[in-house]
């Protein structure tokens, strides 16, 4: 499985609808400081399945919603979809009947996540076991946030080696 387009709607920082597409190869996400790099990787650990606000920056998971602006006022609902590519059947059974796979998490206002793959309602949980096969995921180690590569920077050889 590969990833291979992220759609985000009022999450964070993408407060309009917004479509990346992820190329076989890519390594990294660059530009200047406060474009929504760090967002991106959010919202891919989001979608995943991360339940834990303060690893999203956030107090409370309603803090990925767009809080407004001056000029923008706040959202109430925030989506971000993930489109897999599965034509080598890697996704776990169950899962592993399409050559796409789309991931969907919805939150809103004071009612909570809902989970979608392929457009029908799952649970949190079958959208975590549906990475974990993969050894992915929200916690996976290919998901190296910004604060991440700062403590490896600053860590010594022994700790270094246990986060690696």
């Amino acid at each position: 499985m590969q990833f291979k387009r992220l759609r985000l709607a009022g999450f964070k920082s993408f407060v309009d609808p917004t479509e990346l597409w992820i190329e076989p190869g890519l390594t990294g996400i660059v530009g200047p400081n406060g474009c929504g790099k760090s967002n991106v990787l959010e919202a891919i650990r989001w979608v995943m399945g991360e339940s834990s606000p303060k690893s999203m920056r956030g107090a409370g998971m309603e803090d990925v919603i767009f809080a407004g602006t001056a000029a923008r006022p706040a959202r109430n609902i925030a989506d971000v979809s993930l489109l897999l590519d599965n034509r080598d059947r890697k996704a776990p059974p169950g899962f592993n009947d399409s050559d796409e796979i789309e991931v969907s998490r919805r939150i809103e206002r004071e009612l909570g996540s809902v989970y979608r793959i392929n457009g029908k309602d799952v649970r949190q949980k079958d959208v975590q076991l549906l990475f974990a096969d993969a050894a992915t995921g929200a916690h996976s180690p290919a998901l190296v946030s910004q604060n991440r590569i700062g403590t490896l920077i600053a860590a010594k050889p022994q700790q270094r080696r246990q986060i690696l």
